[in-house]
Parts: C-alpha cells; structure tokens; sequence
C-alpha cells in the first residue's frame, strides 16, 4: 500500500471516536494530555498538529505523520503540509506527489518548493530541481537557500560560470554569511579566480582564527600552479587546525605532482594519525610507495582504502593491477 494511503488511513482512525494505530503510545506521557483533548475536540486540527510535533520531536515519525496527515485533512495550512513533507521525504516518490497537490493550495510556498527541489536532486533530476530554484528565486530574489541549491546543482552540471554567478546573487544579499562566504572563496579558487585571495582577506581581517580561507587561497594557488605558495598556506590552515585534513591531501598531492615521494608520505602517514580510517589518506599513501617500486606495501594500502570505502572503484582497481 502507497505510503500516502496508509497517512490517509492512520489519519481517519486517529480520531477521538476510533481506535488509532498506536493507542498505547498515545495515552501515555506526554501525549496524554492532548490525546484526551482530541476526545473531546477531535474536529480540532491544530491539536492533532500539536501531538504531531511532539511526536516528531521524540523521534516517533509514523504516529506524527498520521497526525499531521489527519490536521491537514482537517484543514488546509501551509504548515501542515510542510510536516507531512517532512517525513515523507524518506519516500521520495510519495513526497513529490503530495507537495505537488498541496502547492495546488498553496502555490506561493517557498517551504514546500524547497522540499521538492531537495528530493528533485536526490534523483538525480537536476534539471527539474534548477527550473523550481528558478521558480523560487524569481519569487523571492533573496532567497539564499534556493540561490546556493541552484549554484550546487550547476556545479553538479559542470557550469562552474553560471554557480559562481548564482553565488555572487547571493553574496550581495547576505555579504556577511559565513558559510555562503566559505563556499564562493573556494569557487573562486578552484576557477583560479583572483577574487578568492581578497574575499579570503576579507575573512581572515573579520576572523583571523578559522583555517578555511587560508586554505582557499592555498587552493587558488595551487590551480596557478603557484606550488610554493600554495604549501605556504595549506601550512596556514594546518597551524589553525592541526587535524583539516583537507590541508593535509593537497600539501600531500602537490609534493606527490612533484615526484617528492618520501615527503608526501609524512603528510599521507600523518592524516592517518589524525584519522585511522580515511580511505583517501590510503590511498595515496599507496600511489607513493607504488611510484616508489614498493607494490606489496603498496597493494595493502589500496585494499585498506577499498574496505574502508566500497565505492572506492580507483582504490579497488589501483589494488587489481598490482599482481
């Protein structure tokens, strides 16, 4: 049975005049109280609503689904909607069909697109998913989670131009935005564009404590080909935060481009001391001591990365080769 039938059902019987599906749970602590205000009022919406949230909150999700399920058969509020979508989105298919009948109720819900762009992309429908960001954004211009979706889902398209300029939207909306900051410093830097290093300059003048715009610019110069300066500021971030192992890869990986096996070994050996299982760190340890004729140790390191990550494909074949 389609999982929205079953809301439909559990909704009808949790009634105060019909068993519901999980009266035990219901007439216990601390839906008591409110259960016994839906015997009395059971054509009251925003009670069901209530015990729904509380339900949610104490992780029970499919009492509250029923719940939220029966207030909006009671009546039609956007709030109610948003809740149903909430735990139907663990099916997406279901979710998709009933945020599409309730934005006929209310097509003006930013809340209820944004669901629908998030469970768009989980299948891979990125299309679909950027037209509805396009959708929310001619709405409300500011909107930053529909602008920084729709510059996640370009990248993912490959359209780095069209995501950083989604981001810059942005950007003049909420200049002061860390983590929107965060993201287009390292676009920037990863499209060896100059205007990483003074964004960086930016945030390092408001917060000179946090490693990640040393890094960005450690990341821009290392696209310049700057190889230099690039470990010069990788070491930034690493003096900020010992165990960014990000950091760590790339210092690592530039040393490895340069044909410098035994020092990328120290930093590859080192990620592993900061976390024991990181299958990239591994993996790379395993590409040095490959070029370094060292196939067995080698082998290991790449069988490790592969247990460690099964989708590791580069892992598991890097280790086949190697007889």
């Amino acid at each position: 049975m389609p999982l929205i039938i079953i809301v439909i059902f559990f909704a009808s019987c949790n009634n105060g005049n019909e068993a519901s599906p999980y009266e035990q749970l219901l007439s216990k602590p601390p839906y008591a109280t409110l259960t016994d205000s839906i015997h009395d009022d059971p054509k009251n919406p925003d009670l069901y609503y209530r015990r729904g949230v509380l339900m949610r909150k104490n992780n029970n999700p499919q009492p509250a689904l029923a719940d939220f399920g029966k207030a909006w058969n009671l009546d039609k509020k956007e709030e109610y909607a948003v809740s149903v979508t909430s735990i139907l989105s663990a099916r997406p298919d279901t979710a998709i069909e009933f945020i599409h009948g309730a934005l006929k109720q209310f097509p003006g819900s930013i809340a209820l697109k944004l669901y629908l762009v998030q469970l768009y992309a989980g299948q891979q429908k990125t299309d679909e998913a950027i037209k509805i960001c396009g959708d929310i954004i001619s709405q409300q211009p500011n909107q930053l989670d529909a602008l920084e979706m729709k510059a996640e889902l370009l990248e993912q398209k490959n359209d780095t131009t069209a995501a950083i300029n989604i981001l810059e939207q942005a950007y003049r909306f909420a200049p002061f935005d860390e983590g929107l900051c965060y993201n287009l410093a390292h676009k920037y830097a990863q499209a060896k564009n100059a205007k990483a290093l003074k964004l960086c300059d930016s945030l390092i003048q408001s917060d000179s404590s946090q490693p990640e715009p040393y890094y960005f610019k450690g990341v821009y110069y290392a696209q310049v080909n700057n190889k230099a300066k690039a470990i010069s500021f990788f070491d930034q971030a690493i003096v900020h935060d010992y165990t960014f192992l990000d950091a760590h890869m790339d210092k690592g990986k530039i040393f490895y481009e340069g044909k410098k096996y035994v020092e990328a070994i120290k930093v590859f050996e080192l990620t592993l001391e900061i976390s024991h299982n990181y299958a990239d760190g591994y993996f790379w340890l395993g590409q040095c001591q490959e070029a370094l004729g060292q196939k067995e140790e080698a082998k290991l390191n790449y069988q490790r990365a592969y247990g460690l990550d099964k989708t590791f494909k580069e892992a598991k074949d890097s280790a086949d080769k190697l007889k």
